[in-house]
């Protein structure tokens, strides 16, 4: 009998991707804190447009995007040409590993780096390389350091996920200037609408031939259900992915609906505006509970507690009280909690939860 067939290597040491809770037993309607999501979600414009393209759901969406690309070099001065879209930004990180890594090669993140960025490595048959931090921030001089002949991807998520810190242009221009010549620099910008005035790193890109940046349609424009994200990179680097692109990754809703969520700047606007207000409101309440957290760039806290044990049983004591957050143990922090903001009413609940917690213990 033959030898039975097996993955390719790389594969098998792939840990499934854990999402954040979303039920929570014998609560009918749990207040879902942990995926940071936008709590208000999407914009009506965006509802109608899905609605209106359910009705085409019989005919094949179109292939090269032009209409949302359209949309999102309109918004934001791109080159419509450079931007290549994919079924969340997951996809585009998935893309360049396939395309640009392989057996022996090197793709580099940090230590509390996006989770997908060791799986699509180990898809492509690449080493992932993990990279300390400093302070719970990308630290540039240990990536520099490290960097080598075989490194071939940089992933840095810029705000940071979970830590939701941000590492200011002069380090990432530092950075890409500094890594090996056939390497590619990639800016996951899936929080970047929340830090005012930073452009994901669109600037870098039109300066360089090795640098992407990649955006997400799930957090600020509330569409996670849909799942679409895109790329803005040099035209050499969007000719390569679009070969391996698979014709229509994207449906007729999800692209009629990001397109319309795009152009809705009012609506994506205040969403902004309020979750910079309850970002600091909850910042700031954690804080006067004795709660350490670090300065938020993003729509989410890391609340971080003495230890794993009190985390543990504050996770506990909010679950009791009907609110899910995220415990990242996965992600190097068993002593914190990550908190999306929420609407108003919502933070104040886990501040109240919180400080009933911290006056129990």
């Amino acid at each position: 009998m033959s030898a039975p067939i097996r993955p390719q290597p790389g594969i098998l040491d792939i840990a499934l991707y854990q999402g954040g809770q979303s039920a929570l037993e014998g609560v009918a309607e749990p207040l879902k804190l942990s995926s940071n999501e936008n709590p208000f979600g999407p914009s009506p414009a965006a509802v109608a447009a899905m609605g209106r393209a359910l009705g085409e759901s019989h005919r094949y969406p179109s292939t090269d995007h032009a209409g949302l690309r359209a949309a999102i070099a309109g918004v934001h001065g791109l080159d419509p040409d450079r931007i290549v879209c994919g079924v969340g930004s997951d996809e585009i990180i998935h893309f360049l590993c396939q395309a640009y890594v392989g057996p022996g090669l090197e793709v580099m993140h940090t230590e509390h780096g996006f989770a997908m960025y060791r799986i699509s490595a180990l898809a492509a048959g690449a080493v992932p390389v993990e990279v300390p931090e400093r302070d719970r921030l990308v630290d540039v001089d240990a990536i520099l350091e490290r960097a080598g002949p075989q490194t071939r991807l940089v992933f840095i998520a810029n705000p940071a996920n979970p830590t939701a810190t941000f590492l200011p242009m002069e380090e990432l221009t530092r950075l890409a200037e500094g890594l090996p010549a056939e390497c590619l620099l990639v800016l996951d910008g899936a929080y970047a609408e929340f830090v005012e005035g930073y452009d994901g790193g669109r600037a870098l890109v039109e300066a360089r031939e090795d640098v992407v940046m990649t955006r997400t349609f799930s957090k600020a424009y509330g569409l996670g259900g849909l799942r679409v994200g895109y790329g803005y990179a040099p035209r050499h680097v969007v000719d390569t992915l679009n070969r391996i692109r698979g014709p229509f990754n994207l449906s007729g809703v999800a692209l009629a609906g990001a397109e319309a969520a795009m152009r809705d700047l009012d609506w994506v606007a205040e969403c902004l505006r309020v979750n910079a207000e309850e970002r600091a409101r909850l910042v700031g309440g954690l804080r006067q509970l004795g709660i350490a957290c670090d300065e938020s760039y993003a729509n989410f806290v890391l609340a971080r507690f003495a230890d794993e044990g009190e985390a543990t049983a504050a996770d506990a004591h909010l679950k009791a009280a009907g609110i899910i957050v995220r415990h990242p143990k996965g992600y190097g922090f068993p002593q914190a909690l990550r908190i999306t903001v929420g609407r108003p009413e919502d933070n104040s609940r886990v501040l109240d939860a919180l400080a009933t917690f911290k006056g129990a213990a």
